[in-house]
């Protein structure tokens, strides 16, 4: 199928803005052990501390990354405009796909090492532990939106390929360009490189996965330009839902998918108990089922901050090379209490949202 005309208007449909009040920020409580007035390591680093805070009784957003801040005033505003919780999530998210500048998501993204975009995306409702994903989807500006309709409209949880296509095709969704000028000439220097780092093992200028001087190993790290947005959301009433969308690694090869719509991996929800999400390297988090594990230890009775943590620590312990990987994590239970980690310091900026409070803030580390 041939791809259609990118046009301005398709980069920013669903971006209105939202005015969300922001009240002035205070710290929650420092925990057992810490001094007050003295700055942590994700303090230093730029942002504000993760310690588990309540929401409880209103409604409450968090989100990866600097995107996930405009991601959560939109969703937030759908939900006080009388949209439903899922309805929240999916437009909040489409605020990333649908903006080039979001070079990880959606329109505009990198693509893999054919040249081609290749999209994955997740939700997952709380209420009625149903789900609905798609990976590998070309053409289509907004991945989550055809996620729920995999979910709503089939008994499949996952959609891939060319299938996922032909699904969305017959659901109205229309192809676009998805591939900007921008994107395309990224893709164009690391092809034209012949010491590009490559994800085959054993290609011919392979680099090492790991080198002591480099703290970001895959072909696919860029600094700011992150692999993902995921989101969780609680409303008033206790429900959860989440979900998550992203183009995967630059450069990664064709048909690869992550840990994003994976269930129990890039997202998981129980409503009886929180919802958890990932992001970062997905290959290696897909390995841990991470967000699962994290839903899993608040069953066992963990608040969202230690159960961060402690899946994080148990990836390196597995795996100790994993101390040179980016991996980020968060959580919120059904008490509106919300934690976030990240293996190494000042790796993760996520986005908070409840009433009269939406602002970034820096995970804490584990190292």
């Amino acid at each position: 199928m041939s791809n259609g005309k990118l046009t301005r208007r398709g980069f920013f449909q669903g971006m209105a803005g939202v005015g969300v009040a922001i009240a002035a920020p205070t710290y929650a409580k420092a925990p057992a052990g810490r001094s007050e007035g003295k700055p942590s390591k994700a303090e230093k680093a730029g942002g504000r501390p993760a310690y588990a805070e309540a929401a409880a009784g209103r409604p409450f957003f968090i989100s990866t990354w600097k995107h996930g801040k405009p991601a959560n005033e939109k969703a937030a505003e759908v939900l006080t405009s009388g949209g439903s919780l899922l309805d929240a999530v999916e437009k909040g998210i489409n605020t990333a796909e649908l903006d080039p500048e979001v070079m990880s998501v959606g329109v505009g993204a990198r693509p893999n090492e054919e040249g081609i975009l290749q999209l994955d995306a997740v939700i997952m409702d709380g209420p009625t532990h149903r789900a609905g994903a798609v990976a590998a989807l070309e053409q289509i500006a907004t991945p989550i939106s055809v996620a729920r309709r995999v979910m709503e409209k089939t008994y499949h949880t996952l959609l891939a390929g060319d299938g996922a296509l032909r699904f969305a095709l017959a659901e109205g969704f229309e192809p676009q360009q998805l591939l900007t000028p921008k994107a395309l000439e990224l893709w164009m220097k690391w092809k034209a490189d012949p010491k590009r780092k490559q994800f085959r093992r054993g290609a011919p200028d392979e680099k090492p996965i790991i080198r002591p001087d480099e703290k970001q190993q895959r072909p696919g790290a860029h600094g700011d330009d992150h692999d993902t947005i995921t989101m969780a959301a609680l409303d008033a009433a206790g429900n959860l839902v989440a979900g998550g969308s992203t183009s995967g690694l630059s450069w990664k090869l064709s048909g690869r998918v992550g840990d994003v719509p994976l269930l129990g991996c890039g997202i998981f929800v129980d409503n009886t108990v929180g919802a958890a999400g990932a992001t970062g390297d997905g290959d290696e988090m897909a390995k841990f089922c991470s967000s699962f594990a994290i839903v899993e230890r608040m069953r066992a009775g963990a608040d969202p901050q230690s159960a961060c943590e402690a899946v994080l620590r148990w990836m390196l312990e597995v795996h100790p090379e994993n101390e040179k990987i980016e991996a980020c994590v968060y959580a919120a239970n059904k008490k509106g209490e919300f934690g976030a980690a990240s293996i190494r310091p000042g790796d993760f900026t996520y986005a908070v949202w409840w009433p009269g409070m939406s602002e970034l803030r820096t995970a804490k580390s584990v190292l």
